[in-house]
């Protein structure tokens, strides 16, 4: 079973402003607390978002392209083990009252 690796880059001036990078291919995703963060969802990329200790988190892809976005839920759950919270429940739409996209 092959397994992707992943690498942080993180913003000393702001916690809340981590990069996820695959090392072997083009996906990289930014992360968001949108307790403390304004987020605009931009609408080529693909967001998802979970909670992990007691924040919510958005992940948006940055130039996702079509292989790539297999692994981006791949790539959720290791920052989700990355953050000691291995159990982050990974959600398709924004839970906050008014915020979910209509289709």
């Amino acid at each position: 079973m092959e397994y992707n690796v992943y690498l942080l880059a993180t913003d000393p001036n702001n916690p809340c402003r981590d990069v996820i990078h695959s090392r072997d291919t083009d996906l990289k995703i930014r992360v968001y607390c949108l307790s403390e963060d304004s987020f605009q969802p931009n609408p080529n990329e693909i967001q998802l978002f979970g909670y992990a200790h007691s924040k919510l988190y958005a992940f948006e892809t940055i130039d996702i392209s079509s292989e790539d976005a297999l692994d981006v839920v791949g790539a959720i759950q290791w920052y989700a083990d990355y953050i000691e919270y291995p159990d982050m429940e990974i959600l398709p739409e924004d839970p906050r009252p008014g915020h979910s996209v209509a289709m």
